[in-house]
């Protein structure tokens, strides 16, 4: 029954101008900073997309709380929540509907970057290898931050509370992999620790993505945060 679900938000999505301003907004920023001093995109002077994703992180740090606010905070606010509940389907399906279609809203945002792609490969010979693999990253990454978001979002019944509360701690899960951050620990605690806390950092498991490095564990650390947040969606619900 998780395809009903699914299909409900995902097509709402769209009966909404919001979704379209947010694309829009999502790859103008995107793009825009790539192509800024800070992004350095014609100075690297390189068929990459470095320049472009070097922001991801930080982008999805204030647009996946955006996106997620709504997912369970508005379902609470309008109790429709309760009527979800009174389908023939499981607060797992309910939980894993919703975030299917909320991941798959995003993946679609991070697709039409595709136009990027297509002007490094007019300007060069990119690595097509790198640059999967940082698609792949960072549609896993995005998944990450959602499932955090959903999270926070079946918290409260304020959107506005619900983006705060994933913004914080989605923020935390960057922060922790920053080099200053980390420089800092290593400086006060063994080196062990330091590396152990930035293993929990979005920046540690997405930075080897932009390598073209798939590494097993970056892969299983996506899908674990997914799994254990999700697990605790459905825990705070059914409370």
């Amino acid at each position: 029954m998780i395809t009903p679900v699914f299909k409900r938000e995902f097509l709402g999505y769209f009966r909404s101008p919001v979704a379209y301003v947010f694309l829009i907004a999502f790859l103008v920023i995107s793009v825009a900073l790539a192509f800024s001093r800070y992004g350095g995109f014609y100075r690297a002077n390189l068929a990459s997309l470095d320049a472009y994703f070097q922001f991801y992180p930080w982008l999805f740090l204030f647009l996946v709380p955006a996106a997620g606010m709504r997912l369970w905070s508005e379902e609470k606010r309008s109790g429709t929540v309760e009527l979800l509940f009174t389908l023939p389907i499981t607060t797992l399906e309910a939980v894993l509907g919703k975030f299917l279609a909320a991941w798959a809203f995003l993946t679609l945002g991070i697709l039409l970057s595709f136009p990027m792609v297509l002007t490094v490969a007019y300007l060069g010979d990119p690595d097509w290898g790198v640059l999967i693999a940082t698609y792949f990253g960072a549609i896993l990454m995005a998944g990450g931050y959602l499932g955090v978001c959903s999270l926070m979002s079946a918290l409260t019944k304020n959107q506005v509370i619900s983006f705060v509360l994933s913004l914080v701690a989605c923020a935390v899960l960057v922060f922790l992999g920053l080099s200053g951050f980390t420089d800092t620990l290593a400086a006060v605690f063994p080196v062990s620790v330091a590396d152990a806390v930035s293993n929990f950092s979005f920046m540690t498991h997405f930075d080897s993505f932009t390598k073209g490095i798939v590494d097993p564990k970056d892969v299983v650390f996506f899908l674990s945060l997914m799994g254990f947040t999700l697990f605790l969606n459905v825990v705070v619900l059914e409370r």
